[in-house]
């Protein structure tokens, strides 16, 4: 018969295991990677195939002249001559090294802001309205205003993508700072964590799933604005973007350039959700055992 203390030290082994197990994510194995290629790439690919077919059928049936519904084979020569002389590679290069930047700071500047909006009430009461005001405005308004104040330069550029992300992800974090549970705070100021510390060990990580749909915003509102910019705001010395290359389209009359710009600029933005937010995502949800199908 054991001993009282052997079997209270097995009956701490056990309920030691059992919160080791309650703690373990449970759920089916992830799928592997080829799975996940498939089930990723296999529907889009399959709607664009057939957005493409009935694009053709339209083509053929001639109910729009030429010059608005081009055919499909004229818009892929478009899209072939320039990837063949290389201009496409400097039109991405010039529009998402821009958006990259831009976001980047409006992640600099929207964090530290959204913290402070929520957890202070007076910063709150003033800012939160205007916060939801900005993300709401449509970025384009504020490229006449942007090119008043810093002239057509690459400054005039950057304010209208810090604009169109800082709202987005600072109310993203707002978003996720309020669904935190109160006693995670209180846990932290008990154990004597100070301002700082609590926002970098407490804060951020709780809010994280949140924060992490306002950087999808805020990235999807940066691009949005830079096309806006580079819509207006032309110099031989901002050089060519995506949108300056659908502005030339545009100005030309050349339909199979508008749309393989249009194409180029919704391939980037797919291209950024599946190669960024999606992984970072998958990674976050699953850390925290939410969903193991991602």
């Amino acid at each position: 018969m054991p001993r009282p203390e052997q079997a209270g030290t097995d009956l701490d082994e056990a309920v030691g295991a059992g919160l080791d197990r309650l703690d373990t994510p449970a759920g089916p194995r992830p799928p592997s990677f080829g799975r996940r290629f498939v089930r990723g790439f296999l529907p889009p690919a399959g709607a664009l195939v057939l957005f493409v077919v009935l694009w053709q059928v339209l083509w053929a049936a001639a109910f729009w002249p030429e010059t608005t519904l081009p055919a499909p084979s004229a818009v892929w020569d478009e899209f072939r001559n320039t990837v063949a002389d290389g201009s496409v590679f400097g039109f991405i290069w010039t529009s998402v090294h821009r958006a990259a930047l831009g976001f980047a700071a409006g992640v600099l500047i929207g964090t530290p802001l959204g913290i402070l909006v929520a957890k202070v009430r007076a910063v709150r009461a003033a800012l939160g309205p205007l916060l939801s005001g900005l993300q709401s405005l449509p970025s384009v308004a504020w490229v006449p205003a942007a090119v008043i104040w810093f002239g057509i330069n690459d400054g005039a550029i950057y304010f209208v993508v810090l604009l169109g992300s800082v709202p987005s992800i600072a109310n993203g974090l707002v978003s996720g700072i309020d669904q935190i549970p109160p006693i995670l705070p209180r846990v932290g100021k008990v154990m004597g964590a100070g301002r700082l510390a609590a926002a970098r060990h407490i804060l951020l990580p709780a809010a994280l799933p949140g924060f992490l749909a306002g950087l999808k915003q805020g990235w999807a509102f940066s691009w949005r604005s830079l096309m806006a910019a580079e819509l207006i705001a032309r110099s031989p010395s901002l050089g060519v973007g995506l949108g300056t290359y659908l502005n030339d389209g545009s100005s030309y009359n050349s339909m199979p350039k508008v749309i393989a710009a249009i194409f180029l600029i919704l391939l980037v933005g797919v291209a950024i959700e599946l190669l960024v937010f999606r992984p970072l995502e998958r990674s976050v949800l699953r850390a925290r055992g939410l969903t193991a199908s991602l």
